[in-house]
């Protein structure tokens, strides 16, 4: 696919746009004021694979907290800012990285103006986020609802502040709940600004039903070549969120991280337990970062096609299974033995190609 050209900016030392790697976000759901809770909580995002991570910011104890949260975490910290343009210049000067405005409710041009002078001081980028769910009345009053056209106009209201103040460290994000509004905001907005767009579906719902409705509405921004950034918004564990936004990005070849797991959809001829034996494996394997194949298969059909094509593989039999490591036969494992022994042929091959020159 050809990626849209963008501008490039950076969040902290993380590049975003201008041909740069399309970036996995996340955000904490934990109090920010909670600085423990919140450090732990990014901490495991950043092992899941967020790349950059985004805190609330709804009083004055948050935004002090910016600091020490920033000293102990090893990612961009993005803080997201609503109704009160005070706490975004607080935050700034605590060390965030980034900021959030939604326009919706920030307050008048004069405050988006202060936080502008403070973030352009600063070197601070700034995402224009719009949300279907909090527009200007007066833009909802022209369009009746939150239409793409409506999202989009909100949008470059904005756009054109911060332009006027010198300021071109932008990123924009148009959500809606709805999928079809949200793909053709962004088609729309494409066309009209290079600056780095932030995607994905707002208040996608739980962790099945939100990962659909984001792997369609992501997926199909991405295969045109739209989005920079990603987030996948869930009803969840945040370190849900990224995972499912590094299996979008795998799926479509976007970009690689961690274990494939490739598996049987099962059927009557299966003689092992595959179902069990794929969920166990690919549980046991999230901490792997390096990108590897690996195929839990149960039976004779496609099982020793696919394990000669893994990084690491099983073909099921009648309660046992032929372990295939890089497209070589090993050995016949019991069927009890195969969670342990793909674990550690997986581990082994990571460590291996870790250490391997580029």
């Amino acid at each position: 696919m050809e990626r849209r050209k963008t501008r490039r900016l950076y969040i902290g030392g993380v590049s975003v746009g201008g041909g740069a790697p399309v970036r996995v976000q996340s955000m904490t759901n934990t109090p920010t004021a909670d600085v423990n809770a919140t450090v732990e909580q990014i901490r495991r995002l950043e092992t899941a694979g967020c790349e950059i991570v985004r805190v609330s910011v709804p009083d004055e104890e948050s935004a002090r907290a910016i600091r020490e949260i920033k000293r102990r975490i090893n990612i961009p910290l993005v803080a997201d800012i609503h109704f009160n343009w005070r706490l975004a210049i607080d935050s700034v000067e605590g060390g965030a990285d980034g900021l959030r405005l939604n326009p919706g409710n920030i307050g008048s041009k004069e405050r988006v103006k202060e936080v502008v002078r403070c973030a352009l001081q600063r070197g601070v980028p700034i995402r224009i986020g719009v949300n279907s769910g909090s527009l200007e009345r007066e833009v909802l009053e022209k369009y009746g609802h939150p239409s793409p056209e409506a999202l989009v106009e909100s949008a470059m209201r904005h756009v054109r502040i911060l332009e006027d103040e010198g300021f071109s460290d932008i990123k924009i994000s148009l959500k809606a709940s709805d999928i079809w509004t949200t793909i053709r905001a962004y088609r729309l907005i494409s066309t009209m600004v290079d600056y780095p767009l932030h995607v994905g579906i707002t208040e996608a719902g739980t962790v099945f039903s939100g990962t659909v409705k984001s792997a369609v509405g992501i997926g199909i921004l991405l295969a045109e070549g739209i989005g920079d950034t990603i987030r996948v918004s869930l009803t969840a564990d945040p370190v849900e969120e990224v995972r499912v936004g590094w299996q979008i990005l795998k799926a479509l070849d976007v970009r690689k991280r961690g274990v494939n797991v490739i598996a049987c959809p099962t059927c009557g001829r299966i003689k092992i337990d595959c179902i069990g034996l794929a969920e166990k494996i690919e549980r046991r394997l999230s901490h792997i970062s390096t990108p590897l194949n690996v195929a839990v298969m149960g039976c004779v059909v496609n099982g020793p096609g696919e394990a000669l094509h893994a990084d690491v593989a099983i073909a099921g039999g009648n309660g046992v299974a032929m372990l295939y490591v890089e497209g070589r036969p090993v050995e016949k494992l019991r069927e009890d033995e195969v969670v342990e022994r793909v674990v550690k042929e997986v581990e082994r091959l990571s460590t291996i190609r870790q250490t391997q020159p580029c």
